[in-house]
Parts: C-alpha cells; sequence; structure tokens
C-alpha cells in the first residue's frame, strides 16, 4: 500500500482479510485528506459504487431460495413494461425476453452501451432525482437493448442492477433500502452501511476522492448521493466501513451465514460464484468468466491473478476491491478513493496476502 501511495496512485487506503472466519489483518495506510494532512482511519466510510452489486445479487438469491424468483424468469414477469423490448438503433424486436439472469450477469444488453445507455437518456433524462424505483424503472421499458439477450457480456453499470432492485421490491412488498437493511444488513450485524449516512458526523468520514494525472493526485468532487433519499441504486449506491462490508464477504466465504445467521445456502453459494459467463464469450478477459452478481476467477495463470482458482468478488468504481478465495476460505478487501484508479494495486494487494499463507 505504500509503494502505490507514494507512487500517487492514491492518498489512503483501509485493508482487511480475513482467514476461516478470523480477523488476520487490519490496518488503515496514508491519509484520508492529503490539504489537511488528516490520517486515514479503519472507520473511514467508503462509497463502494459497483461493490453494491453483489449485495443485490445476494438480495435476489435469497427471494430465488424462497420460490418467489426464479433465474429463468424474464424480468416482464415483475415489472411489465420490459414485455418487448427492442434491440440496436434500428430498434428490431427482441429474439427473446431479458431474464433475470442476464441482468445478474451482464449480458443482457440493457443500459450497457452507447445505443441503450442513449435511448435511457433520452426516454427518463435526468429525472431520477426525487423518483423512486417504481417510477423510474419501468421507463426503461421504452429503450432499445445494445445487443440480443445472452449474445455478449457488456457491463451495465447501474440498469441491470438498479432493475433488480425494483424486482425485490416487487416480490418483497418492501422498498430495497428496507429489504437489505431487514433481510440482509441487520442479520449479518452490518450497522454502519446506508445509501446515505444518517448524520453530518459520518457523513464526515468519507475520505477526499482525488484523481490520478501526470503522477500526482487531486483532489475532485465526488458524486456523495445517487439518486438517494428516494432512489436506492442496487448498480452503485452503497457506502460502508471495511470492518462492515467484510461481514458480508464473510458470509459468502462461509457457505452463506456469519453472525449465527444464515442468508444463503451453501449451495446457493457455489451456484452465485460458478462460471456463467465463460472467459471466451466476447467481452470477457482471459482466465475472468462471471457468475451471479460476481466476477470468477476460472484460470488464475490466464488471468494473472495470484489467488486460488475459484475465487469470485468485485470492485467498485473509486477503486474498492474485493475478493473471496472459498480453497483458502480468505476475504480481502482493499478501500480506497480515487475516480481512476490503478489497477494494479488490487493484484499486489492479492499477491501480499497470498504469499502470507504458509499452511
Amino acid at each position: 500500500m505504500q509503494a502505490h501511495i507514494d507512487a500517487h496512485d492514491f492518498s489512503g487506503a483501509v485493508t482487511l482479510v480475513m482467514r476461516k472466519g478470523k480477523l488476520a489483518h487490519f490496518e488503515a495506510h496514508g491519509l484520508a485528506d492529503v490539504d489537511a494532512k488528516k490520517p486515514m482511519a479503519k472507520d473511514a466510510l467508503f462509497r463502494v459504487w459497483s461493490m453494491s452489486k453483489p449485495v443485490t445479487g445476494v438480495a435476489i438469491l435469497m427471494l430465488m431460495e424462497e420460490g418467489k424468483v426464479r433465474l429463468t424468469d424474464p424480468v416482464s414477469r415483475f415489472i411489465p413494461e420490459f414485455k418487448g423490448l427492442k434491440v440496436g438503433s434500428a430498434g428490431d424486436a427482441a429474439k427473446r425476453e431479458i431474464t433475470i439472469q442476464d441482468l445478474l450477469t451482464h449480458v443482457s444488453g440493457l443500459g450497457s452501451g452507447p445505443v441503450g445507455n442513449g435511448a435511457m437518456k433520452q426516454v427518463s433524462g435526468s429525472t431520477r432525482p426525487g423518483k423512486t424505483l417504481a417510477e423510474y424503472i419501468p421507463m426503461w421499458g421504452k429503450t432499445s437493448l445494445e445487443f440480443e439477450p445472452g449474445s455478449k457480456y457488456a457491463y451495465s453499470a447501474l440498469a441491470a442492477f438498479d432493475t433488480l432492485g425494483r424486482v425485490v421490491e416487487v416480490v418483497s412488498g418492501q422498498s430495497f433500502d428496507r429489504f437489505l437493511r431487514e433481510r440482509l444488513f441487520d442479520p449479518l450485524g452490518m450497522k454502519e452501511v446506508w445509501f446515505e449516512p444518517p448524520s453530518e458526523p459520518i457523513a464526515a468520514r468519507i475520505p477526499r476522492t482525488y484523481h490520478r494525472v501526470d503522477g500526482v493526485i487531486r483532489q475532485t468532487e465526488a458524486i456523495d448521493k445517487l439518486y438517494y433519499p428516494t432512489y436506492f441504486s442496487g448498480g452503485g449506491g452503497l457506502k460502508a466501513t471495511t470492518e462492515e462490508y467484510a461481514k458480508f464477504g464473510a458470509m459468502l466465504a462461509s457457505g452463506g451465514q456469519w453472525n449465527g445467521k444464515r442468508l444463503l445456502s451453501p449451495k446457493t453459494v457455489e451456484l452465485m460464484a460458478s462460471v456463467f459467463v465463460p472467459d471466451s464469450m466476447p467481452g470477457r478477459a482471459p482466465g475472468r468468466g462471471f457468475g451471479l452478481s460476481v466476477q470468477v476467477v476460472n484460470d488464475p495463470v490466464a488471468a494473472s491473478q495470484r489467488v486460488s482458482a475459484g475465487s469470485f468478488g468485485w470492485d467498485g468504481a473509486y477503486g474498492t476491491h474485493f475478493w473471496v478465495d472459498p480453497k483458502e476460505k480468505i476475504v480481502g478487501l482493499m478501500m480506497i478513493q480515487t475516480d481512476n484508479p490503478n489497477r494494479q494495486a488490487d493484484r499486489d494487494f492479492e499477491n501480499a496476502v497470498m504469499q502470507a499463507v504458509v499452511e
């Protein structure tokens, strides 16, 4: 971490490692605010951005276990406006409907490129502030998909998992934030994770955000709110401390249970971390398949990642990173706040952790 701080890749970080359910490493590095010379603190609150997606994925899988959602269900079963979606700029009818599995694995074509995102902006504009998921998501039924569902992998930064958040609401009868709090966060003892911090003193624990340019880092404005208080983004809306998010990772590493509470069965966690999208599909990188809301390292050599085969996890846009290694029973987290992070830091952190395993 210090080497990357010295190289001005980021101002500071918090790192945490668990193994076999026990805390092995937890440390703050560098500064949370360079100008104020404010040290990074272990209880810093991070915008985890796309690390919200696996949380949304677990919510869907919980409902799947209850028999209320199937991976093969068309999204239109829950959001009727999604029936009859078009594809591409020509607006041809899609050959099939998009499914829950398509959204979880980024193969739906929804909000996954210039055509889809352009259509979304045209249909819904910037009306998210003040809107609820119930009001906003159905508008996307009038947009065009980037490609035929299931034909390729293309990352859906917000649309797919925001839509899944709405599915959770429809199925559960609860707002998405309430479902996560009551069914996931409270049972796991995740007290400091929110779409929006409840007070100014807590919000003040969010580190400054920086941008790397020409070998230096410069403070930049960050989006502190993703359409809160009415729009709860399953694609990137959460903020969490490192220690609290680690409880979520620990639950996955221990086969679906933590804090004496079971959220998922071991077989469902195994399914979540299975390769649904192989690395041979257009859009995927060598050795890196994709499961249900998480990347799966199916070939560490091809992926150039020093983790065990079958390790899974995901990243956030501001440099947050977590992975679960089922073979070694490891959960690793690295939290930073740089809007164009040097992802080599992820690999270096993984290496530092894995070289320490000596049994």
